[in-house]
């Protein structure tokens, strides 16, 4: 996939998200390692994206995945920063750090090196909600453009099928996201 193609079906992938949260009255959070603010930046060009967007972390260092993020310190010592629970963890803590009711996070090894002993294009998106989480293992190809540009579409697709299959926390039902919105 080309980098205009990988703009298009980020930015596809990112609308739906908007979209589907806007009717849904839910807000979303990123805590993103390896797309570096990527992430943030495919969600805020939608027009409306302020209705649903709280904000974002980006903990491209370890030790600020802990800090900021929350993730425990004994899972990275264990398992590095590299790890399926590692990107629900992110997930969770963005969700709460920001008062949202959706957290996304993205942590791997965009390359050119392997880090850790874990492989280039090794990725794991995470999405947490009003539901619970759930986490994705992608192995992507390509350079660090396209591997990066492949984790937000696939992050923001988790997020699409995960809020699908979930009853959500709507405003008939009373829930009404937390803090996007005004009482009607």
């Amino acid at each position: 996939m080309g980098v205009r193609e990988a703009e298009g079906s980020m930015g596809r992938a990112a609308a739906g998200v908007v979209h589907r949260l806007t009717e849904r009255r839910e807000t979303l959070a990123t805590v993103e390692s390896l797309t570096g603010g990527l992430l943030a930046a495919t969600i805020v060009e939608i027009a409306g994206a302020s209705v649903v967007y709280r904000g974002g972390l980006v903990v491209y260092a370890t030790e600020l995945k802990e800090s900021l993020a929350g993730v425990p310190k004994h899972l990275l010592a264990e398992r590095g920063p590299v790890d399926a629970d590692v990107a629900a963890a992110l997930a969770e803590g963005g969700r709460q750090r920001c008062g949202a009711d959706w957290g996304l996070a993205t942590t791997g090894v965009a390359g050119p090196e392997p880090q850790d002993g874990k492989p280039v294009g090794l990725v794991f998106v995470a999405v947490a909600g009003p539901d619970g989480t759930e986490v994705r293992e992608l192995h992507l190809d390509g350079g660090r453009d396209q591997i990066r540009g492949a984790s937000v579409t696939e992050a923001l697709r988790l997020l699409t099928e995960h809020a699908q299959r979930s009853g959500g926390v709507t405003a008939a039902a009373g829930g009404g996201g937390r803090g996007g919105y005004a009482a009607e």
